[in-house]
């Protein structure tokens, strides 16, 4: 198992070949997926959710990112306490998510925080821990200028974790393939250096 990362309750690891069944029982629950893509869903599952489309395309998508980069890619997360399969986390850059880049609210400066999570482990601090962890590696041991994460403006869970982890408000946004309003939060190198001061990168 190769570790990316880890954190008091969690370990992230990269992803194998063999974990298709894994994801696809991840995305198979509804209220897992209901957000995905900022809530782009048809007849309440997203139309890109089966499990040859995530062993033939997205797995391999993220796999690939172990080659290109040392620093950013998707991981699995595994809780420590039971060795179970939790979700997963994904730090990249930001242009690599063109759902948001074309339409300009990203640019090539921003890396992105994007985690996804089994619904009995909400609500106990997985994201925040997770996140914490990932920005305070992004400033502190990597490049990153600038950390990046958008949510629904209804999506009220995942802004909560984004005000935790210390991403600021930067602005709303209408976004016209879902016909949705849409968050931006972003935190930068220069003020994390100060907010972490503040008990920013505790878990």
């Amino acid at each position: 198992m190769q570790v990316f990362l880890e954190t008091p309750r969690l370990l992230l690891r990269d992803f194998t070949e063999k974990d298709a069944d894994i994801l696809y029982e991840l995305d198979s629950d509804p209220d897992v997926i209901r957000f995905v893509n900022l809530g782009v869903i048809k007849g309440g599952i997203p139309s890109n959710i089966d499990y040859e489309t995530i062993k033939n395309i997205t797995l391999p998508k993220w796999l690939d990112y172990y080659e290109q980069y040392e620093t950013y890619g998707f991981w699995a997360a595994i809780e420590k306490l039971s060795n179970e399969f939790i979700g997963w986390f994904h730090f990249r850059p930001a242009s690599d998510n063109l759902f948001h880049f074309n339409l300009g609210f990203y640019d090539n400066s921003e890396i992105e925080l994007g985690y996804r999570l089994k619904r009995a482990k909400w609500n106990q601090g997985y994201a925040t821990e997770g996140s914490r962890a990932l920005i305070h590696k992004g400033f502190s041991d990597l490049d990153t200028l600038k950390v990046v994460s958008m949510a629904l403006a209804t999506h009220t869970a995942s802004i909560r974790v984004m005000e935790k982890v210390g991403l600021k408000f930067v602005g709303k946004y209408f976004h016209p393939e879902i016909q949705l309003e849409v968050v931006k939060y972003a935190l930068h190198r220069s003020e994390y250096m100060i907010t972490s001061k503040d008990n920013i990168t505790k878990y």
